[in-house]
């Protein structure tokens, strides 16, 4: 797991979409985005795979219900992680693979009727963190494991204009010291999952 190691050295990171030209009209374009440190030195990419028109179509006509992949590199650009989302009318899932395929886990969301909730699996299925955010704080997410907050995403208020104008997204993640690089891991990608499935265009639409 030595290409998570960048993750284990910051109790907190950013990431940052990085929104196009096209996005100002409200057009899809594939998702973008830059993971860096809270003093601004990036330390990893991800971006989403598929640019053929095919792949154009589905972002415009199904949004965050689409199969898609999102991949993860390194600043030597090799690929990290792998989140996969494949087609779900309900209840959205993104599974998180390593590098070399392997599964390392999974985000679920879950039914609720006044708070956004989804879990994060391990591997095996296994619950590892209940991940919720209520009504009343809409643009935060608490990691739980047995009743103690674990790490936070919370979406960063980038002003009227970039916000009326593209979904372009910033997010800051919190973790504490004794998470695993494999469950930051799995934090990272659940702030991906936050940004499509809650606060992309489509997802704010329904």
């Amino acid at each position: 797991m030595s290409n998570l190691a960048p993750l284990a050295a910051y109790p907190s990171l950013i990431i940052r979409q990085r929104r196009e030209l096209a996005e100002f009209f409200g057009y899809e374009t594939r998702n973008k985005y830059e993971v860096l440190t809270t003093d601004q030195q990036p330390i990893l990419y991800a971006a989403e795979a598929g640019k053929g028109v095919g792949a154009m179509m589905m972002r415009q006509l199904l949004g965050h219900w689409r199969t898609f992949e999102i991949q993860v590199f390194d600043m030597g650009r090799n690929v990290v992680l792998r989140a996969v989302h494949p087609f779900r009318l309900f209840f959205q899932r993104l599974e998180v693979h390593d590098a070399s395929g392997r599964l390392l886990g999974a985000m679920q969301q879950r039914f609720s009727l006044f708070s956004k909730r989804f879990d994060v699996l391990d591997a095996s299925g296994s619950l590892l963190f209940t991940v919720r955010s209520p009504f009343w704080r809409r643009w935060t997410f608490e990691f739980e494991r047995a009743g103690r907050q674990v790490a936070v995403v919370a979406k960063k208020w980038s002003g009227v204009l970039r916000e009326f104008f593209t979904d372009a997204d910033t997010f800051r993640l919190d973790f504490q010291p004794d998470l695993s690089p494999v469950e930051r891991a799995l934090v990272l990608a659940a702030g991906l999952f936050i940004d499509l499935q809650y606060f992309e265009q489509k997802a704010e639409s329904e």
